[in-house]
Formats: C-alpha cells, structure tokens, sequence
C-alpha cells in the first residue's frame, strides 16, 4: 500500500511525471482547502500586509508541494504550520488592550488624512496619499465631493480611505 501511494505521488522520486503533478495539484487544492477553512474568512478576506504576506508565503510553500521542489509530507505540514500562525497572531492582536502594539505592528494603524474638512498635509505625505487619492475616494463613495463638507477621512490598516461626512445642520 505504502509503495503504492509512494509511485502515485512521485515521493521520494527526484522528477515527478504530469500525472504526479496532476494529483499532487489537487490533493493539494483540498488540503488548502481544509487549511483555509481553519483559519478562517478573515485570512484573505482583508488585505493588510499581515494578511498578504500570508498569502504569498502560503502560496509559495504549496506550489513546493505541487512541483515537487520539496517533500510532500513536510511541505504539507509547512503550509499548516502557516495557517495555524496566523490564527493564533489574529486571536492575540484581537484580543485585550495589552495587545494593542502586536496589532498595530501586525496589521498597522489608521491615520486621519482630513478632519473638520481641511487636508492634513503632514499625514497625507507620511502615507504617500495624494488630493486626488481623497477626491477619488469621494467619488467612489457617491457622497459629495467637496472635502469641507468632510468630518474626517482616515487611510484604514487595509488601505482603503473611509470618510465620514459632517452632519448637516
């Protein structure tokens, strides 16, 4: 049995077949799956650097899987290893106050970019956030376009620009 399993996934073998590679890409497909699943929709769900690195490390770790550049078994582990990282840094950055500099660091901070309808020039350039950036932001939000009408509007940990407008009188 074991030698069988071994010749359909090419283990232990130095160049894998299209086949191999065929059924390596879907036990694969379902594993990720099962681990994306544990982890939860948030993993990919919002896009901050936390969560894209994720991405790109979990991706390159089960192409390994796939082509074989790694072993099976190890890679697999490899993969969940990643996924069960995540959670626990997820659970810990979301948990108590005490834990507020790992979010940060994690997931990064909001900044206010406009308040009471006046640009913030200093934030705006900290962030590498244009006018245009805001005025599009505005746009897309279908709300007015003019920024005094503007509350305040922050540049979000996922890097989108929210706004809030001022309440009329």
């Amino acid at each position: 049995m074991m030698e069988t399993l071994e010749y359909v996934f090419g283990i232990g073998q130095q160049d894998l077949n299209w086949w191999q590679m065929s059924i390596r890409a879907v036990v694969v497909f379902f594993i990720s799956l099962v681990y994306v699943r544990i982890a939860n929709k948030r993993i990919f769900g919002r896009h901050s650097a936390f969560d894209i690195v994720l991405g790109v490390m979990y991706g390159s770790v089960m192409s390994r899987a796939i082509t074989g550049t790694s072993p099976f078994i190890p890679t697999l582990a490899a993969g969940l290893v990643l996924i069960v990282l995540h959670r626990m840094l997820a659970s810990l950055a979301a948990g108590t106050q005490h834990h507020e500099s790992l979010s940060n660091f994690l997931k990064g901070k909001t900044a206010t970019l406009v308040q009471d309808g006046k640009f913030l020039e200093d934030a705006l350039r900290a962030h590498n956030v244009t006018k245009n950036d805001i005025m599009e932001a505005l746009r897309t939000k279908g709300g007015p376009v003019e920024v005094e009408k503007i509350e305040t509007a922050c540049l979000e940990r996922s890097g989108s620009i929210s706004v809030v407008y001022k309440k009329e009188s």
